[in-house]
């Protein structure tokens, strides 16, 4: 009996000790707080058919969601390339506070076709708390010629070593 006591003792100690040793900021990782981010959104002005060269245009609508119910984040910049890195337009000036749970879009109208199929925006956010990171996503959609298209691309942070 002794010796049980002595084992579950040293798992306790041994699951404690790791525990504590864990750095801080990897528990904040785990959950995905930041303090800001540089985000890549694929986007598409234009897509093509099947057999077809002929492009298929698209409204590209740009949607940078605030989800922390808590504290505002602040939109640095959302720029808008074209297939071949080329930036297309700036659409934020200064900067832009999104306050807990708010919105903001930006549309790229589906005449414009100069982003091309592989277009993209570049957002940065800050905070001056840790906060949930926003969701960022591109939406695209037209109706043209009996057809209909719609379809969404989530947007991925672009990590960029510390010099």
């Amino acid at each position: 009996m002794a010796k049980r006591i002595s084992f579950k003792y040293f798992v306790i100690v041994l699951f404690a000790s790791l525990l504590l040793a864990v750095p801080a900021d990897a528990a904040d990782k785990e959950i995905g707080w930041s303090t800001g981010q540089l985000i890549y959104v694929p986007a598409y002005s234009h897509i093509y058919s099947v057999h077809e060269e002929k492009p298929f245009l698209l409204t590209v609508t740009l949607s940078i969601r605030n989800i922390d119910p808590k504290n505002p984040i602040k939109i640095i910049s959302a720029d808008y390339y074209e297939t071949k890195g080329k930036l297309i337009k700036n659409y934020i000036e200064t900067p832009v506070i999104l306050k807990p749970l708010e919105a903001v879009r930006y549309v790229v109208p589906r005449k414009d076709e100069s982003g091309g199929s592989g277009a993209n925006f570049l957002v940065e956010w800050r905070s001056d708390k840790k906060v949930n990171p926003p969701i960022i996503e591109s939406i695209m959609i037209s109706t043209q010629m009996q057809r209909g298209v719609s379809f969404t691309s989530r947007g991925r942070e672009i990590l960029i070593p510390e010099q």
